[in-house]
């Protein structure tokens, strides 16, 4: 095995949080190993002034670290899972899903309203068009404001007075202190996470077996389960962040419920499904979830979609 292990993540707050809990986590099972990290700037970490899906989506915050990882300048990558586009680039594999955070949006607001108290033309801030089509369908009336920024310029903005309320991954805030903030949860009753919220990737080179042993170690077995099927959903629809689309897993007896939803930009239309997988069969449950959903009127949703971009 190794004894000096490099670690590539992004430099803003909450990736190196969560780079130094796998460093530390790391340290803590293997004692003889020295844990490094190494920052490397994303594309998604160079544009802040426009949403994410005007600029291309999934992949805009771990494409560079890839190449580190393929190019053998770093030995694994910690990402957010629901960064991670549905297919990896030949070569690297999830090595490791450590035991998920909680997994749902939260709303921050000014004022602590609840979603279901905000008055008719409220401005609620979302970078995220998954949140907003799926706020928009439940609440047309609200006014939906895209925000960018890293969680505390959100949260100082929404202080300002930009936006009534903010939606946030509860993940962030946890990991990082700040569930204080937290007004409301919103569970996936009212808006289904993405696929692998609260989840973090431990990415590396396929056949790296003396990372292999350390990967072993770090997994989760119920949190894979789930992720996988979320993950497997997401890549039968070929979902990004450029097309509302979600779909959330959780442990029922001795299977997984997944439940997912398509969206129109607009919230008119959503198509939401779910379906309860044996977990050996998780994979292609999450497809057939998918195909399910694209047959109800979900491939006409994302053709609508691709037509706009």
């Amino acid at each position: 095995m190794k004894k000096n292990i490099c670690i590539g993540t992004r430099g803003s707050q909450l990736a190196l949080w969560q780079a130094n809990f796998i460093k530390s986590e790391i340290a803590r099972l293997f004692s003889d190993l020295n844990v490094e990290l190494k920052i490397i700037k994303t594309t998604g970490d160079r544009i802040t002034d426009r949403p994410l899906a005007m600029v291309g989506g999934k992949g805009l915050f771990v494409k560079e670290i890839e190449t580190a990882l393929l190019n053998n300048d770093i030995d694994l990558a910690v990402h957010s899972m629901k960064d991670m586009p549905g297919e990896l680039p030949k070569g690297l594999v999830i090595g490791a899903i450590p035991k998920r955070e909680n997994p749902f949006d939260v709303l921050i607001s000014k004022d602590n309203r609840l979603f279901s108290d905000y008055k008719k033309g409220a401005k609620i801030g979302t970078s995220s068009l998954r949140r907003a089509s799926q706020i928009k369908h439940i609440r047309p009336d609200l006014t939906i404001v895209s925000i960018r920024g890293n969680l505390d310029t959100r949260i100082k903005k929404l202080k300002a007075g930009d936006y009534d309320a903010i939606v946030l991954a509860a993940a962030g805030l946890r990991r990082l202190g700040q569930d204080n903030e937290i007004t409301e949860y919103l569970d996936e009753t009212i808006m289904i996470p993405a696929a692998g919220q609260g989840a973090l990737c431990i990415e590396t080179r396929e056949n790296d077996e003396s990372i292999a042993k350390v990967m072993e170690k770090l997994d989760h077995f119920d949190t894979r389960i789930c992720v996988t099927g979320e993950r497997a959903f997401l890549k039968q629809v070929e979902g990004s962040c450029h097309i509302p689309v979600a779909c959330f897993g959780k442990i029922q007896n001795n299977d997984v419920l997944l439940t997912a939803v398509v969206a129109s930009e607009d919230g008119k239309e959503l198509i939401k499904e779910h379906m309860i997988c044996p977990r050996n069969k998780i994979k292609i449950s999450g497809r057939n979830l998918a195909k399910k959903i694209l047959e109800k009127g979900g491939k006409k949703i994302l053709e609508q979609l691709n037509s706009n971009d």
